[in-house]
């Protein structure tokens, strides 16, 4: 990942409805989610436990930075289809002899076929902003790569791509202005998109809607990163209206590939995703708003539509990441992107629903109890990232109209203290949410509460499991 100007499951689905839950990779009127298995870390579980814990999960799509021969072997007869990565220090070799490429070929990916499911060779990784200066081996590597599958003839089960970081723009904004750098576009980016047009490839694209909120707090609205309600963004060139920033984002690479007159390519989103935690500089980085994102996220996608300038084609999204990667560089919010702990616990709850609407039921599986299905409890709690009027207009609801049990919120009773609007809030929210069985819908109130999936406890009053 890199940070970009204003600008990874499976069965951990997240909030649809009213909160909850998404099948992650599962696919939905086109739409698809699967995740990134990053293992820049010292206390990861073994690939076997992994590839345990991605079934478990039903997580039926992955994308790993390697070909670690332990990890193709792990997921050999999992049915989990995956993209394997040509690191860019081996772009040179793969480059300039052929034979390098079809060793690497034969080595990495004929070996474990048919058994594992690689889909996706990805060539390097943000190749154009690493300091090796390797992108002038590029195109040749994965053309070699390319050629390599097709005299192993596995050339119609394996594409070849390369992910680029949305810094490889020019121009973002407005998304219908969007250009590739100079440097790039004829270069680089043509021949590119040429490649994977006559290969039937994609374009790999990272985008982090975090970076580009983080640096323009000031000018860019929460909600719109966060696929919440918001008035939405027009287009000044092209009168599209955008009510998030991963579509626009996504749409200024589209712009840019229109106009190197290859509009007809597809895009997949190989990395995005929201830090739990950050450094204090690193605003929005956050628990409540890396749950908001990928549920809201997952359910955007699962519901089949395209971007505004792309409506008919579906998004297919790998979230980053799988686990939280203690060996990264840099700030805190790059070793924070997980939505597992090591120990294979999860980070922040993320209900389950075999689901293929992110509206209603209608058609699909019935709703699941997100606490049981996890293998554990779940409680509702209210969000930091809420509006007092939010939290009270909520709180009036649960314990109104939606019947929560409120008794022991008033006062003199056993949970009355503290008297906070956010710890009121949270019990009410969670009576309902357990009332109604912790079934998908009931632990959102309209953005103002999340599910966890660690006891909270308010002063001496801890949040009941069931009523």
């Amino acid at each position: 990942m890199e940070k970009m100007e204003c600008q990874g499951l499976f069965r951990l689905l997240f909030e649809l409805c009213f909160v909850s839950g998404f099948m992650l990779s599962a696919v939905a009127a086109g739409g698809s989610v699967g995740i990134n298995y990053g293992r820049v870390a010292n206390n990861l579980p073994s690939a076997v436990k992994v590839v345990t814990l991605l079934k478990k999960q039903g997580i039926d799509k992955v994308k790993i930075y390697d070909s670690d021969p332990a990890v193709l072997q792990a997921l050999s007869g999992s049915g989990i289809s995956v993209v394997i990565g040509l690191p860019n220090e081996q772009l040179f070799a793969t480059a300039r002899r052929q034979s390098a490429a079809e060793e690497w070929v034969s080595k990495n990916v004929a070996k474990y076929l048919p058994n594992t499911k690689i889909t996706t060779i990805a060539v390097g990784n943000e190749v154009f902003v690493d300091p090796h200066n390797t992108t002038r081996y590029l195109i040749t590597a994965m053309q070699n790569v390319h050629s390599a599958l097709v005299m192993y003839k596995i050339d119609d089960k394996v594409k070849v791509s390369s992910p680029i970081a949305l810094s490889a723009l020019q121009t973002s904004y407005p998304s219908s202005a969007g250009v590739f750098k100079q440097d790039l576009a004829e270069v680089v980016m043509k021949p590119m998109l040429e490649f994977l047009r006559q290969t039937g490839s994609y374009l790999m694209v990272n985008a982090y809607p975090f970076f580009a909120y983080k640096d323009n707090a000031d000018v860019i609205s929460l909600d719109y990163a966060l696929f919440k309600p918001n008035a939405g963004v027009v287009d000044s060139g092209s009168g599209l209206q955008y009510t998030n920033l991963l579509d626009a984002q996504l749409d200024a690479v589209n712009a840019a590939m229109a106009a190197l007159k290859y509009g007809d390519v597809r895009t997949v989103v190989t990395e995005t995703g929201w830090p739990s935690k950050g450094d204090e500089n690193e605003t929005g980085a956050s628990l409540a708003n890396a749950a908001a994102y990928n549920s809201n996220l997952v359910r955007r996608v699962l519901s089949g539509k395209g971007t505004p300038l792309r409506p008919q084609t579906p998004l297919e999204v790998y979230l980053f990441a799988l686990f939280n990667e203690n060996k990264k560089n840099g700030p805190t919010s790059e070793r924070n992107y997980g939505l597992f702990f090591p120990d294979e616990e999860k980070v922040y709850n993320v209900p389950l629903l075999m689901a293929k609407s992110g509206d209603d039921h209608k058609g699909s599986s019935p709703p699941v109890d997100v606490g049981s299905a996890a293998g554990g409890q779940s409680w509702c709690v209210a969000s930091e990232e809420a509006s007092e009027d939010q939290l009270q207009a909520a709180l009036d609801y649960a314990c109104g109209e939606g019947g929560a049990d409120c008794k022991e919120i008033q006062p003199g009773a056993s949970c009355y203290d503290p008297d906070t609007l956010k710890a009121h809030a949270s019990f009410a929210f969670n009576s309902y949410y357990q009332k109604n069985a912790r079934t998908t819908g009931t632990c959102d109130f309209h953005g103002a509460a999340y599910v966890v999936s660690q006891l909270p406890k308010f002063g001496k009053c801890a949040l009941p499991t069931g009523f």
